[in-house]
């Protein structure tokens, strides 16, 4: 007798009754696909801004993804106002791809048995599609995990976080356009039969996602969806705060802790306390000096020198590229205007190169361009809150410039070079 070899699935996943979940089907996926074509537009959008606000185009020292080539398109000169604008995107960018974790998971529970569709390959298009999947579910947690690590300040990344997180966002984006491009029309009708009418397994309309052997039911889609929705908020509430700032700090449960200084004028959030980085009490003792360079010139001051210079003030936020940002201080030092003044560059002040006597790492250094240096807010600080600065806030003077990121307010500066060519 000859034996008959079937031609069907293996046994496993890649059966249509091994998955026996009764709420898998196009209803439920759509409306998850429709709300992630959503959030994560937004979160491409403010991530851009995100990455416009470092101003890369200035310098190296600013542009931490060398070789971007024409994925810099886009970038602008970064405004000043609203002083908010950075504290604005950035929060949006984090909150929101916090929020979107739920939704994600519950996207790619709802599809898992796409993934193990048999046979692999039936077409040049659905070769594609299921390429460009791969492609979406890997860039997907690639994005997300980089991201939430980052928040959680977990710099275990092998190279910049920088680097890996804008490239990685454009191979996601890639795979993202191509999946909305095959799905969306098919995601708009299923959304508008509802979830009630969930078609026959088999059937085109199932898409694969309905199983022939259902398992007795828990719960409804809309439940499921209620479900998913209350996990997004509870992550919202224990979320935000660290973007609101201020006495919200306390309700944003998953974001890092230890790092708030204490109560009193310098008690605000910092990202890295001066013993974490190597400023040695040396570094901004009696022997600290401040070089102002520029059209030739150059001019040493102490501190006392720069604390008899004409003070101003102006009350600015810190937002950090981790989502954290602090409620406006009220800040106090010399106009970085008034600086290039004393190299006689008068109210024609260039793009300035800050430096700070931090030794080596990211951002011991930063580029800011013309708009910045000239904006009468923008300043080398020496007081905060009505209060000398603090060490782990940048002593003996940092930088504070609106709308900036936070690791381009330079803290321990001990170097101003104003110029085209800083």
């Amino acid at each position: 007798m000859c034996s008959v070899v079937s031609s069907g699935p293996p046994p496993g996943p890649a059966r249509p009754d091994f998955w026996r979940s009764p709420l898998r089907g196009p209803w439920l996926t759509a409306v998850f696909g429709l709300i992630l074509l959503f959030g994560v537009t937004l979160l491409f959008v403010t991530g851009l801004l995100s990455y416009a606000a470092y101003n890369p185009n200035l310098a190296d020292v600013n542009d931490q993804t060398p070789g971007k080539g024409w994925l810099g398109f886009y970038l602008f000169t970064w405004p000043t106002s609203p002083s908010w604008l950075y504290r604005l995107t950035q929060g949006i960018h984090v909150v929101v791809g916090i929020v979107l974790v739920p939704v994600l998971l519950a996207k790619l529970w709802s599809v898992i048995p796409k993934l193990f569709a048999w046979p692999p390959i039936r077409s040049a298009a659905q070769a594609i599609e299921r390429v460009s999947l791969l492609l979406l579910v890997g860039g997907a947690g690639f994005e997300f995990a980089t991201g939430i690590l980052n928040v959680q300040l977990h710099y275990i990344f092998p190279g910049s976080f920088y680097t890996l997180h804008f490239y990685g966002a454009w191979v996601f984006i890639g795979a993202f356009v191509v999946h909305v491009a095959f799905r969306l029309p098919r995601a708009v009708r299923a959304v508008r039969a509802g979830g009630a009418a969930q078609p026959e397994a088999g059937a085109e309309e199932a898409a694969g996602l309905v199983t022939p052997r259902p398992a007795a039911a828990t719960i409804t889609r809309r439940g499921a969806v209620g479900m998913v929705g209350l996990g997004s908020l509870a992550l919202l509430v224990v979320t935000a705060g660290q973007s609101v700032g201020g006495w919200w700090r306390q309700t944003a449960l998953l974001a890092p802790h230890g790092q708030d200084p204490g109560s009193g004028p310098n008690g605000f959030q910092i990202n890295k306390t001066a013993g974490s980085v190597g400023i040695r009490p040396s570094d901004v003792g009696s022997n600290w000096r401040l070089t102002v360079r520029g059209a030739g010139r150059q001019v040493v001051l102490t501190r006392q020198e720069l604390l008899a210079m004409p003070q101003h003030e102006a009350a600015l936020p810190i937002a950090c590229v981790e989502g954290w940002s602090t409620t406006d201080q009220l800040w106090s030092g010399v106009r970085l205007a008034d600086l290039a003044a004393l190299v006689e560059l008068g109210t024609h002040t260039p793009q300035v190169l800050v430096e700070s006597v931090q030794r080596g790492g990211s951002f011991s250094s930063a580029v800011l361009a013309v708009n910045q240096a000239r904006d009468a807010r923008s300043m080398l600080a020496v007081r905060v809150n009505g209060a000398e600065l603090s060490l782990d806030h940048g002593y003996p003077a940092r930088v504070i410039v609106p709308a900036a990121p936070g690791v381009h307010n330079t803290k321990w500066v001990t170097r101003l070079t104003f110029g085209e060519h800083a």
